[in-house]
């Protein structure tokens, strides 16, 4: 079956109070837009078209970010949905198959949902996504008779007797491309508010003698985004969903509240989550991997049998191979850990490869920045990094060689090596009482003055 994605993102959100487009603040370290094209992705579609207005270009951009293939339009003036859906038009002329329509604010519906919408064209040629709410407020009303939706009213054309209904329209809907935006086109502004509302094309279906019909969902799938409050709500929702999945998928959560995901997070089977943990973009945990508590991830692919943590931060960049142990207080970036490194604590290591069953000492520096560009270290197989070393790149560290503790490593050690570069200490026997005694002295002479 082919599938086609419109992706409605040109709504300017005023009650964010914010200067940047609704639809491009985050749930789960990700824009609200790439929510919903994660969402239509998963339906392997044929087309995505996103329809920008408020902040077109900075949505656009960040539509491309997300895919190269997500194709953009401009809604300019906007006049309601109908006519933004309109805008699609251009890019799904010709197309075969069916239709999705999507929101950007509106985050947290499941594919599940879509492929039983896309189940219920086999009967129906419009088919609503609806909910039960508790509170319907504004909502558009669905109007049924048995499993037909005769029509959707939006609130505020609605009667008394209609508002009543608590049969609600969440915006979704799905129907053959070619029959959608041959509606979208007869859809007229005669209504409270002198826009072109989408929900009119059930009744014009149905004038033509197509079906429409419901597929339901539970309330917490439709909630949209307009206020910070309502982005907290989805937050809050995202994350106690991904760690129920999380929980479901044979991960161990060992405080799954303090837990925090991002939407493209992966982790394995068996791998174990400690306390207050957040994953940034990118994440990509193994089997059998281990993430002690406190850690901040991001960029990062983590292999089985390794352990990272408490207290490490590991930045865009960071491999690391089966059975590498990270410590405390360790931050990893742009850096290759071969098999069995350890890393125990108290170091960075970025701009870095190093080779497998390697020691970094305590206290370890890549010194990979001179202010103006990055440079690289290499460190081989086997090698031993005393604590307290400053390697300082661009440098080459052999296989198996060793560097002295608190050592400056500015030129390349070859394998086998030890490279020692620090001062040699000077020892005065004596000295540190005469220097006591010295100081002590002139500390009193300075109080008598101030007296």
């Amino acid at each position: 079956m082919q599938v086609s994605v419109i992706v409605l993102a040109a709504g300017q959100g005023t009650r964010m109070n914010s200067d940047t487009p609704k639809v491009l603040h985050q749930v789960a370290a990700a824009p609200l837009l790439h929510h919903a094209l994660n969402l239509a992705h998963r339906l392997e579609p044929a087309r995505i078209v996103t329809v920008t207005g408020h902040g077109g270009e900075a949505v656009a951009a960040s539509a491309s970010a997300y895919s190269e293939a997500v194709e953009t339009v401009v809604q300019d003036p906007q006049l309601g949905t109908a006519h933004a859906v309109a805008q699609a038009a251009p890019l799904l002329e010709g197309i075969e198959g069916e239709a999705i329509v999507l929101y950007a604010d509106t985050p947290l519906i499941r594919e599940e949902t879509l492929r039983a919408m896309l189940e219920a064209r086999a009967k129906h040629a419009v088919v609503i996504l609806g909910f039960d709410a508790k509170d319907p407020g504004r909502y558009g009303r669905l109007l049924t008779r048995g499993d037909e939706l005769l029509a959707i009213r939006e609130y505020k054309d609605a009667t008394e007797e209609e508002r009543a209904i608590t049969l609600c329209n969440s915006g979704v809907l799905c129907a053959d491309t070619k029959t959608l935006l041959s509606l979208v086109a007869e859809v007229e502004n005669d209504n409270a508010a002198g826009e072109y509302y989408l929900t009119d094309i059930v009744e014009l279906a149905r004038s033509r003698g197509l079906s429409a019909g419901v597929v339901l969902c539970d309330e917490a799938e439709t909630l949209g985004v307009n206020t910070r409050a309502q982005l907290a709500e989805a937050e809050a929702a995202f994350q106690a969903r991904a760690r129920a999945e999380a929980l479901e998928n044979g991960v161990t959560l060992t405080a799954p509240d303090t837990v925090f995901f991002a939407l493209d997070t992966y982790i394995g089977r068996d791998a174990v989550i400690g306390p207050n943990v957040l994953f940034g973009p990118g994440v990509t945990v193994e089997s059998g991997a281990e993430i002690k508590g406190f850690c901040h991830l991001e960029g990062c692919h983590i292999s089985r049998g390794a352990t990272v943590g408490p207290f490490a931060r590991l930045r865009p960049g960071a491999e690391l191979a089966e059975d590498v142990h990270v410590g405390n207080f360790v931050e990893i970036k742009n850096a290759i850990l071969d098999e069995g490194v350890k890393v125990g604590h108290l170091t960075y290591l970025g701009d870095a490869h190093v080779g497998e069953h390697s020691n970094i000492g305590a206290g370890t520096v890549t010194c990979n920045y001179d202010g103006v560009m990055k440079h690289r270290t290499v460190i081989g197989k086997r090698a031993f990094i005393g604590s307290d070393t400053m390697l300082v790149a661009p440098v080459t560290v052999g296989d198996g060689a060793l560097t002295g503790s608190g050592s400056v490593i500015t030129e390349d050690v070859p394998a086998e090596a030890v490279a020692i570069g620090r001062a040699r200490q000077v020892t005065k026997p004596g000295l540190a009482t005469r220097m006591f005694e010295k100081l002590k002295s002139i500390k009193a002479a300075k109080a008598k003055g101030q007296a």
